[in-house]
């Protein structure tokens, strides 16, 4: 498996992965699928801002991609604090995608002088919650019934990593 930067041309792939754990799943609080636009647009957003977007490719297809960019929207506070994302196609689960591009994006986080890596996972999808704890994600916060999709309440976990064992934030 190749894990590399996601280009435009990947974009058709990844919103084909993104839809399709939108339409059959509560990992995406999204009700409706989005159009390629809006997957170019993040893409974009993300590499303007200098975040990565990585895809796992294996045999000239992608298996999934990951990211990361600001929490809480780049709240001058929380500059030190990246919540990522992270996707694989059905039929590609639990065969150590997620976690070859996990591997591949921390690094890159602390690269960029991270110190927290977040992550909101539905409360109900434990094999996300499992892989974060094997990742040295630790439970964080439990929100009950902020979300909504396929006519039930969803609650979400945050989970987060350190990646550095800084005690003192830098002075700026």
């Amino acid at each position: 498996m190749n894990i590399r930067d996601a280009g435009e041309a990947d974009l058709p792939e990844i919103l084909d992965i993104f839809n399709q754990v939108i339409l059959t799943s509560t990992a995406i609080y999204h009700d409706q699928p989005v159009s390629i636009e809006d997957r170019a647009l993040w893409l974009a957003a993300r590499q303007r801002q200098g975040f990565p977007v990585l895809v796992a490719e294996q045999s000239g297809a992608v298996q999934g991609f990951a990211s990361f960019g600001e929490f809480r929207g780049a709240w001058p506070g929380y500059r030190h604090t990246v919540e990522h994302t992270v996707h694989v196609i059905e039929e590609g689960r639990g065969k150590g995608t997620g976690w070859a591009l996990m591997n591949a994006l921390i690094p890159k986080a602390q690269a960029m002088n991270m110190h927290v890596m977040i992550g909101g996972i539905d409360a109900a999808n434990e094999a996300s919650l499992r892989f974060h704890e094997r990742l040295g994600f630790e439970r964080a916060a439990h929100f009950r019934e902020v979300g909504a999709k396929f006519g039930r309440w969803l609650d979400l976990v945050f989970m987060q990593k350190f990646l550095d064992q800084t005690a003192q934030p830098p002075s700026r």
